[in-house]
């Protein structure tokens, strides 16, 4: 008879083992575990704990919006502007995906494209942080 409650795997033998044990509960602590590591500086370790979330859940969209920014933090832009940009086309209207993408691109040196996505990011959502990036500035 099993008895209900925690399964905890001290031989795990490889991918696939660890993922057995793993359900939704664990996924949100890994979440939020992710999001304190990405608060405490330390992005690859935020990507390896949402690595499993989003291999669970492949339509969670802040799992990927967080990987997004934490792949941005690690300096691995490639990796974050594909995040950033599967986030928007699930959804256009989202202000700071348009606006950490266009930083992206700004960081790779893609300057016409981070201009269109900081003029998108300022139009969904004034925000004066958003309307300075886009050259919207109001204040003269």
């Amino acid at each position: 008879m099993r008895v209900p409650g925690p399964v905890f795997n001290h031989r795990i033998e490889g991918k696939d083992a660890m993922v057995a044990d793993r359900n939704p509960e664990t996924h949100v602590i890994d979440f939020r575990a992710a999001e304190h590591l990405l608060a405490a500086r330390d992005p690859r370790g935020a990507v390896k704990l949402l690595d499993s979330v989003i291999a669970a859940h492949p339509e969670n969209t802040a799992a990927r919006l967080l990987r997004a920014r934490a792949f941005f933090a690690a300096a691995q832009l490639r990796p974050a502007q594909l995040e950033f940009e599967l986030v928007l086309e699930r959804e256009p209207d989202n202000a700071f995906a348009h606006f950490a993408l266009a930083r992206t691109f700004e960081r790779s040196g893609l300057t016409a494209q981070a201009t269109r996505h900081f003029r998108l990011a300022a139009a969904l959502d004034p925000k004066p942080e958003y309307l300075r990036a886009a050259g919207f500035d109001t204040e003269k």
